[in-house]
């Protein structure tokens, strides 16, 4: 049988129940206080939205804000842009200067002469007398092949002249009897004709003779072979021992002249007529020789020479410069860039490059007038340098251009230069500041009633104390804390 469940015993009342009332009215306590808190912070906001600081007071003044010491009735109304503040420029004076009008261009150096020194005779090479890279001078010997072969064929050529010689004077006195005996009558005409005819073969000889002499005289000269021109010996192609001749193709040495040196470069066809021009005019044109970088100048020299046509695949003409090259700062086939002076503007009117403005209707500057306040005038460009052009007409010496700010100014806007201080016409002085919202001075500093550093402030302004309420009064100030509640 099952027993029966004993009943349960009835469950204690909680010692805490009767906290509940505590802690409910704690935490409407605690509501209505952080209610109170975000309406006064709201508040706050509120009407620091609707009042703003000083230095917005200052600063809307200063933007031409009725009232404003930059405003319509203010005393620095009417600066900057329409309505808005004056604008922080830099300016530069336009000069006079003499600026050259100069053609720059990729050049090919190119050596004035190149030579590929050969034996003009065969033989066996016995010397060589230079060193590699050594620069020679014309008529330096460089090689010596073996002479002795030439020698003899001298010698050889020497004898037959003299027994032909020998001969020669020999039919000559002969001739001479003869003649005598023609006179006395003691002989034939046709003997004396025979001798005088061999005279003439014999001189005919010995002419020959010479010619062959001097040939082989010629031809032992030929033994050493000498530099034809002067310049830097190349690395050499033949050793000692080997036989060489005239038809060798690669020669001896190879001689490339350095000084004088020429740089090739191309003229574009439309500026052919000012190069001709200047070679017209008889003074040499200057020219430059500059690194790749354009900052060192390698050499100096003159413009040389101008082809007579036109590539018709590039538009342009092929020009020469000549270069003394004394420092030996130019080799062969290098690639230099190379800056022609074709002439020069005598006192040009230049400014900056960046004061030069384009617009839909041409080229302008903006000029600062006395009054601060800048006007657009066009110009009409010319030559340019690096860093400055000339202006050929709108502009004169003297006058003050806009060189940095110009992209946010309009013809007739005022202007602030760098130097100047501020002051109530730029709306962002002292004056301005003090009297942004309808002139209260501020407040002295500790002052009660200031506002929070941090109470419903944008951005950047955290850290202003606003004392521009209506009327000079401090603004409120919104509760920092909330009151600790009561237990």
């Amino acid at each position: 049988m099952t027993s029966p469940t004993p009943p349960t015993p009835p469950t204690p009342p909680s010692k805490t129940l009767p906290a509940t009332p505590r802690r409910s009215r704690r935490a409407q306590i605690i509501g209505g206080l952080l209610a109170l808190a975000a309406m006064a912070g709201l508040g706050g906001l509120a009407w620091h939205l609707t009042h703003p600081a000083a230095g917005q007071g200052a600063q809307a003044g200063a933007q031409g804000g009725p009232g404003g010491p930059g405003g319509p009735g203010g005393p620095g109304g009417g600066g900057g842009r329409r309505g808005g503040a004056a604008t922080t420029v830099g300016v530069a004076t336009a000069d006079k200067a003499d600026i050259p009008v100069v053609l720059d261009a990729l050049g090919t150096v190119t050596a004035a002469a190149t030579t590929t020194v050969r034996p003009q005779v065969s033989g066996i090479l016995q010397k060589v007398l230079f060193k590699e890279g050594q620069m020679v001078k014309a008529g330096q010997v460089l090689a010596q092949i073996d002479p002795r072969q030439f020698e003899l064929a001298l010698m050889q050529a020497s004898g037959q002249r003299q027994r032909d010689e020998a001969q020669l004077e020999n039919a000559r006195l002969t001739l001479e009897r003869y003649r005598t005996l023609l006179a006395q009558d003691s002989i034939a005409r046709q003997d004396v004709d025979t001798q005088a005819a061999q005279v003439k073969q014999l001189e005919g000889t010995v002419m020959t003779d010479r010619a062959n002499e001097g040939v082989a005289r010629l031809n032992l000269g030929y033994t050493k072979v000498v530099a034809p021109i002067s310049g830097r010996v190349g690395l050499r192609v033949v050793d000692i021992g080997n036989l060489v001749s005239s038809g060798d193709a690669a020669g001896i040495a190879v001689i490339t002249q350095l000084s004088p040196i020429d740089v090739e470069f191309s003229v574009p066809q439309d500026q052919g007529p000012m190069v001709m021009e200047g070679v017209s005019a008889g003074a040499p044109l200057p020219a430059l020789a500059l690194d790749r970088t354009r900052a060192v100048t390698l050499d100096d020299g003159r413009f040389y020479a101008l082809d007579n046509q036109v590539d018709t695949q590039t538009g342009t003409i092929k020009a020469k410069a000549r270069f003394a090259n004394a420092r030996n700062t130019l080799f062969p086939s290098q690639f230099v860039n190379v800056r022609l002076e074709l002439r020069t503007i005598k006192d040009a009117v230049m400014v900056p490059v960046t004061a030069l403005r384009h617009g839909s209707k041409g080229d302008f500057v903006y000029v600062l007038n006395g009054d601060k306040t800048v006007s657009t005038r066009p110009v009409t460009r010319g030559q340019a340098t690096v860093d400055k052009v000339e202006i050929r007409s709108g502009l004169k010496a003297g006058e003050q251009v806009i060189t940095e700010g110009a992209d946010r100014l309009k013809d007739g806007a005022k202007v602030t230069l760098p130097g100047d201080k501020p002051g109530a016409g730029a709306g962002g002085g002292r004056r301005g500041r003090r009297e942004g919202q309808g002139g209260a001075a501020p407040a002295p500093a500790g002052a009660e009633g200031a506002a929070p550093a941090g109470a419903g402030a944008p951005h950047g302004e955290h850290r202003r104390r606003d004392w521009s309420a209506p009327g000079g009064t401090p603004a409120p100030a919104a509760p920092s804390a909330t009151p600790k509640p009561t237990p």
